[in-house]
């Protein structure tokens, strides 16, 4: 039976200057570790459906509880990842090897399609099959390169965009046209990865002073990272920990929440709003709201921190003031105690609330090592 959804890849770039004389050991541990790690990153709501020697293939029937922001987050938090892994290599490196010496030629490209396909049990795969299937695999070999000077970036197919509900975010991506066979024209929309991860190794981390720490609570959930960071910036779950009856956002940028974008929160008659500081996809969200305090400018940082763990994900909250003036700090420890207190209560019901709106953790393929190597091999002989 024929199925509608997500069809990804997410395919190691760099092969052909990389493996020319390199020694094949060396290359093949390299890149069985870097397919490991999108294997790791692929999560629900993909499902790995196979490997093809440098690129893994996944697909996605299911994506209504996650956003397409977080969707989108998700994938350019992989390529993140992915760079931290590779400039790793690279600073600990003492191999002159032309394989080692070359990792840094290796870079990661997507290609994001939706559309209708069925499935074929073969070995540990559910193999992909139909129209749609053979479209974005010929997409993978394109001009995109040549006609926009970039060989990082994802490639979306208008059906995905459309898919996703990111028409309007769409605008910070570049629309481009690809001659296929058998399919014509088709127009894509493609988003230069690079950017990303200068902006990201650019980031000056906002940081506050221990000192002015009002309150911490933290809270371990059985579900991913990007599952906690979509609850977290799900307007209703949101209002649990702030004690909001409803809450908004305001100025998005090309549809979508970040820096200086801002969380309207309101409490009956009367209004808060947390102004995002620092934005970092599946990590932290770090905002500000001004105090309605007499004296210098005041403000009431919060922060929101997520970490992977065994079970799932920590979420830490820290409740931090940012104030110069002694009498205005004073004030506001004295007025805090009740949100102080109904902290634990609160992260205890977003915990709750986040588990009953997305369930338990789906169970992942487990793919072994050796057939991980042997997908790398076979995609090193297939150059040589």
């Amino acid at each position: 039976m024929a199925e509608n959804g997500f069809i990804f890849i997410a395919d190691i770039s760099g092969y052909t200057s990389y493996l020319h004389g390199s020694e094949l050991e060396h290359a093949q541990g390299t890149l069985t570790d870097l397919l490991e790690l999108l294997i790791d990153r692929t999560t629900h709501p993909l499902t790995i459906s196979r490997l093809e020697g440098d690129a893994v293939i996944s697909y996605a029937l299911d994506v209504d509880q996650i956003s397409g922001q977080t969707f989108l987050e998700m994938i350019e938090d992989t390529y993140i990842a992915f760079r931290r892994a590779i400039d790793l290599m690279v600073l600990n490196n003492s191999c002159q090897c032309s394989a080692c010496a070359n990792v840094s030629n290796l870079d990661l490209k997507f290609f994001l399609h939706h559309g209708e396909y069925s499935f074929q049990h073969l070995g540990e795969f559910d193999e992909l099959i139909g129209s749609d299937v053979n479209l974005i695999h010929r997409l993978t070999k394109n001009t995109v390169a040549e006609a926009l000077d970039s060989r990082a970036y994802l490639l979306c197919t208008e059906a995905a965009v459309e898919a996703l509900g990111m028409l309007e975010a769409s605008a910070f991506m570049t629309a481009h046209t690809e001659d296929v066979a058998d399919f014509g024209e088709v127009r894509v929309w493609v988003e230069d990865m690079h950017p990303k991860w200068e902006a990201r190794k650019a980031d000056s981390v906002v940081a506050y002073e221990p000192s002015g720490v009002m309150w911490e609570t933290q809270v371990e959930i059985p579900l991913p990272v990007h599952v906690v960071w979509e609850a977290l910036n799900d307007l209703e779950l949101r209002g649990i920990l702030s004690h909001s009856d409803r809450t908004e956002v305001q100025d998005r940028k090309d549809g979508r929440i970040g820096t200086e974008s801002a969380f309207v929160c309101y409490h009956g008659d009367k209004q808060s709003i947390q102004t995002i500081l620092d934005w970092r996809p599946l990590e932290r969200v770090l905002t500000t709201t001004v105090l309605d305090l007499p004296g210098p400018r005041s403000e009431i940082l919060g922060d929101n921190h997520l970490e992977a763990t065994e079970r799932g994900t920590l979420l830490r909250v820290t409740v931090a003031l940012k104030a110069s003036k002694a009498w205005q700090r004073a004030i506001m420890r004295a007025t805090s105690s009740g949100p102080r207190r109904r902290a634990p209560e609160a992260m205890k019901r977003f915990a709750a609330a986040t588990l009953e709106r997305y369930g338990a953790d789906r169970p992942r393929i487990e793919l072994s090592p050796t057939l991980i190597g042997e997908q790398a091999a076979a995609s090193l002989r297939s150059t040589e």
